[in-house]
């Protein structure tokens, strides 16, 4: 990047100087007299433009993470017994690095056009460093205490694939103008090679890009499978605390087929429900029992469990950013809600005909087989249909057979499956099976559940891979969707893919043409220029 008059006839004085004012905070024109692009700002330029595409990277994986990172609030709450929405947070420095990395690249892309030098200021140099140290920081713990997600984000390149290729396309075209400006500049031929080389190499690889690309959306209207049934996670907990018989309601309303909830037996053998091992996240039982918030919740008896508020906490902590919206009448409605009983829900399910799955907690209690019997008792007291209860727990599950033949068994891994039964049910991490996978189970009549979706893109390419049913969070939501966000036939894909691909390649060429032109106008004015002032030279001489 060699300094020399910028052949933009746009680029006035002014907005020069505003820019290398922003960028080199060079405001004073005596500071800006001598200036040249060195090695060392090239660098620096080079450094910036991928501290951007690093920051874009963690952008998508942080909007990629958010159908999961309600478990990630849950876990800090565990660890520290302090409710933090973090995904606020999480966002709102993304975008901030995301925008300034990007403006800066934006105003260094302008300063070349201008055939401005790139002076980089130091505090941008020492903002750009704590960027990419804060970014670096989000990825290693991301892989440290959330792995799983780096399948997540497997799972989303099939669903953001194809229109990421073209926004990609767009970016490299627009990129086409200030490498063919600094193209032509550059006095020296290998860095023109190295240039070429990079950029066209690039650009190669990104025409070629949907070969690599898969998706089970990439298919006709008439080969979707059936639309996934819902099940909700501890009722509709995005309406409702959840857990609770209210919750329970809201996500009957939202036509969920399978209430999927969490059961724990108390110290005097009565079966409720509740997720966490202590009472302390979605309960009053600090205020109630002081001594005993931190004991395991099977250490309660049945009377002391009614007597704590299972629903005030939803208002005030608000943990799906959706308490606003309740009416004022709705809001009495949770402040009452106290910790169900496995038999009221039951008689809730046989009412509305709706199937029921649930875990038993916890798996490690040394009272564990006295817990199932018990869970099984209550259920066939209650009189509920059998074959509406999904049963889930793997312990004593032989046991469980014989007790109630007519439960539907579900399994969580393949080694424990009963190959002989049908038809197979299972329940999955959405992260653990791969849409081949899905869809070769659906082939051989095996029922998959996926666990937790909450995002429609996410819905969507289940849906495309032919999933049962989903456990969902947002019933609400998916209850809307008639159809995934997208589905398009191969066909037209192709078409898109090849008309993208040749109409940047025309752009990118009409930008190298232009500016060659623009380039060769500039070198014979030079030379006419140093002609005539080599004659009045001579003239003045004689």
């Amino acid at each position: 990047m060699a300094k020399s008059p910028g052949c933009c006839p746009g680029c006035c004085h002014g907005c020069a100087t505003c820019l290398l004012g922003l960028y080199s905070c060079r405001w004073a024109k005596n500071k800006r007299k001598g200036l040249r692009t060195t090695k060392c700002d090239c660098s620096w330029f080079f450094f910036l433009f991928c501290i951007c595409l690093f920051a874009l990277v963690w952008l998508y994986y942080a909007l990629i993470i958010l159908n999961d990172f309600h478990n990630f609030n849950e876990f800090f709450f565990r660890q520290t017994q302090w409710w933090v929405d973090w995904s606020l947070p999480l966002l709102g420095v993304t975008v901030l690095l995301v925008t300034y990395s990007a403006l800066l690249l934006v105003l260094a892309l302008c300063l070349q056009l201008c055939g401005q030098p790139l002076k980089l200021h130091c505090l941008h140099k020492c903002l750009l460093i704590l960027t990419a140290l804060v970014v670096a920081a989000g990825f290693v713990a991301l892989d440290v205490k959330w792995a799983e997600q780096w399948q997540s984000a497997r799972i989303s390149l099939q669903a953001t694939g194809p229109f990421l290729h073209i926004g990609a396309v767009a970016g490299v075209t627009l990129l086409a103008w200030p490498v063919a400006d600094c193209f032509y500049r550059t006095r020296h031929a290998a860095p023109k090679v190295l240039l070429l080389l990079v950029y066209f190499g690039v650009t190669t690889a990104l025409y070629l890009a949907p070969l690599m690309i898969s998706s089970p959306c990439l298919i006709e209207d008439n080969q979707l499978p059936p639309k996934p049934a819902l099940s909700g996670h501890r009722g509709a907990p995005m309406l409702a605390p959840e857990n609770t018989l209210m919750s329970f309601r809201k996500s009957v309303g939202c036509d969920v087929r399978v209430f999927e909830t969490d059961v724990m037996v108390s110290a005097d053998g009565i079966p409720f429900l509740m997720h966490d091992e202590t009472l302390a996240r979605t309960t009053n039982v600090r205020e109630m029992f002081p001594a005993r918030a931190t004991m395991n919740g099977t250490a309660f008896n049945w009377t002391d469990l009614q007597q704590l508020d299972a629903g005030s906490w939803f208002l005030e902590r608000n943990p799906f950013r959706s308490a606003q919206g309740l009416s004022s009448e709705a809001r009495v409605q949770v402040r009452a809600q106290k910790i169900p009983s496995l038999q009221q829900v039951l008689q809730e399910a046989k009412q509305h005909n709706v199937s029921i799955m649930f875990d038993l907690r916890p798996e490690n209690h040394t009272d564990y087989q006295s817990f199932v019997n018990v869970t099984v008792e209550t259920i066939l007291r209650s009189g509920i249909p059998p074959q509406l209860i999904l049963w889930l727990p793997d312990g004593f599950r032989e046991q469980v057979r014989q007790q109630a033949p007519g439960f539907q068994q579900i399994y969580s891994l393949k080694s424990s499956w009963n190959e002989t039964e049908s038809p197979l049910q299972v329940n999955l991490p959405y992260q653990d099976i791969s849409t081949e996978q899905i869809g070769r189970y659906r082939q051989d009549n095996i029922s998959v559940n996926l666990y937790v979706v909450n995002e429609p893109w996410l819905f969507s390419v289940l849906w495309c891979a032919g999933a049962g049913s989903v456990t969902t969070n947002a019933c609400q939501v998916l209850k809307e969707m008639k159809r995934p966000l997208w589905l398009l036939p191969h066909s037209t894909y192709l078409m898109v893919w090849i008309v993208t691909d040749c109409v940047s390649f025309l752009l990118i060429l009409s930008a190298f043409l232009l500016l060659q032109k623009c380039s060769r106008r500039k070198e014979s004015a030079g030379s006419k220029t140093d002609v005539l002032l080599t004659k009045i030279n001579s003239l003045m001489q004689e």
